[in-house]
């Protein structure tokens, strides 16, 4: 189907059904789709939190896929993680009703917006999208936003708003991102990721991401692109495109200057074009939210909210869920549960864990997520880890794969100094709670379910 079909579809759609309503993005368009009028329903293999916060909004959740769910549906929307094999997709094709892929469903939403806001990278795209949104929001505009993880400020992931702005987070995951069509493209970094799909390496992702910063200038008549000036891949694939860049170093339009750190947080100001724009106090820790706030600003900027407001909600951002939110504390150590998964991120949420004025040692528990990013980028996982004083390695977070690689994360632990396996989450919180002393820090690092281990780590208030 054209575009111009599948947005008809849903034009005229009087119902639509989710296949994979449960995860954080099928259900945030669910969500917008239900407040546009539209009778929304969906299913997944289990209940969940979402889908328990879906039926309480009133749309329906069927628990298991079946084939009798889609008959009464006019569309059916589906996630990358199911494939047509599944009874729904396939009764919807035998039947002749519509079959859309989220990315185009998405497409759909934003289409009618003046500023579309995509925030695509490797790493941090889920706290950059949240940074624009509370800038925006504080500004007193009015944006509709899809991100992919919960706002605490808004108890969700996604705000629906009838401003002139929808800020979306790009994934990159089976190019899904080439199917949006953002006025404003935002190219955080680039790095290896995705491997079960990129399969051509950093050359292959690099050229996805030169075709998404060419979209701007095929579907708005006001494009931007706003990418990091210090990210040597991103420069790369960037080369040929005109755009407004961001870093620390000097060659950027928007920098950071004056940079110092209050217990791991960055106070900086920033320069446009080398004059004075605004002043930040960070509350989120970390080098690599510098460049998130960097990116915001200039989007903020672009769209004309004040420099001064900008800074401000900047300085007020208080993050988001599972990007080092503070959980709770264990023998006098305090826990964090972050959702790093690849290297890079790691390595950033160590380091700002190294910044925070704590005295004692520093402990990880990683879930290694999906068997194909843990073998492609084994020695970079257990030269990351190397750097803490201790790591337990819970089993691989298989998600959407089967182990053909033969990589466990009994192998990660083996190889990793100071590495040790855990049977179990269970086991996890029971040997990290015997390490555990006053002035500690403690990582609970993983875009699986990992995080459930901090309920049962964290002493009981």
């Amino acid at each position: 189907m054209t575009r111009k079909e599948i947005f008809d579809i849903l034009d005229n759609a009087k119902s639509v059904f989710f296949t994979g309503i449960g995860g954080i993005s099928m259900s945030s368009i669910a969500f917008v789709l239900s407040a546009r009028g539209k009778n929304v329903a969906g299913s997944d293999r289990a209940e969940n939190d979402m889908t328990k916060k879906l039926i309480s909004s009133g749309i329906s959740v069927f628990h298991g896929h079946d084939a009798k769910n889609v008959v009464n549906y006019d569309a059916v929307v589906y996630t990358g993680a199911v494939d047509f094999s599944n009874p729904e997709l396939s009764e919807a094709l035998k039947r002749g009703i519509p079959v859309i892929y989220r990315a185009d469903a998405l497409a759909y939403l934003m289409q009618t917006y003046k500023n579309r806001i995509g925030v695509s990278g490797s790493h941090g795209k889920s706290t950059c999208t949240a940074m624009i949104s509370h800038i925006f929001v504080s500004a007193g505009n009015d944006p509709c936003v899809m991100c992919g993880a919960t706002l605490p400020e808004l108890s969700s992931a996604y705000r629906v708003g009838g401003g002139d702005d929808f800020i979306f987070e790009a994934c990159e995951y089976k190019d899904s991102f080439l199917e949006f069509l953002p006025s404003i493209a935002v190219i955080l970094n680039i790095d290896v990721d995705h491997t079960d799909y990129f399969t051509g390496g950093i050359e292959q992702i690099k050229k996805s991401f030169e075709k998404y910063a060419a979209i701007p200038f095929e579907c708005s008549e006001n494009p931007l692109v706003v990418s990091n000036a210090d990210d040597e891949n991103t420069v790369s694939a960037l080369s040929y495109t005109e755009k407004t860049t961001f870093g620390i170093k000097e060659n950027a339009d928007f920098r950071a200057v004056n940079i110092s750190s209050v217990n791991g947080r960055a106070v900086f100001d920033i320069l446009k074009h080398g004059d004075f724009f605004c002043h930040v106090k960070l509350k989120v820790p970390g080098e690599h939210n510098i460049y998130n706030a960097l990116a915001a600003a200039v989007c903020a900027d672009f769209c004309g909210i004040p420099a001064e407001a900008t800074g401000k909600a900047l300085s007020d951002f208080c993050g988001i869920e599972r990007r080092f939110q503070l959980m709770g504390s264990v023998c006098g150590a305090d826990v964090y549960i972050d959702y790093a998964h690849h290297p890079r991120e790691i390595a950033a949420s160590l380091s700002a864990a190294r910044e925070i004025d704590r005295d004692g040692k520093l402990y990880c528990i990683f879930e290694p997520h999906t068997f194909s990013r843990t073998a492609a980028l084994f020695d970079d996982f257990v030269n990351v880890f190397s750097a803490a004083d201790k790591t337990l390695f819970v089993d691989i977070y298989a998600a959407r794969e089967v182990n053909v690689s033969g990589v466990d994360s009994r192998m990660l632990a083996g190889e990793t100094t100071n590495g040790e396996y855990a049977s179990s989450y269970a086991d996890a919180a029971e040997k990290m709670r015997s390490y555990a002393k006053k002035g500690d820090i403690i990582l609970i690092l993983g875009a699986g379910t990992v995080n459930e281990i901090a309920s049962l780590l964290c002493d009981k208030q």
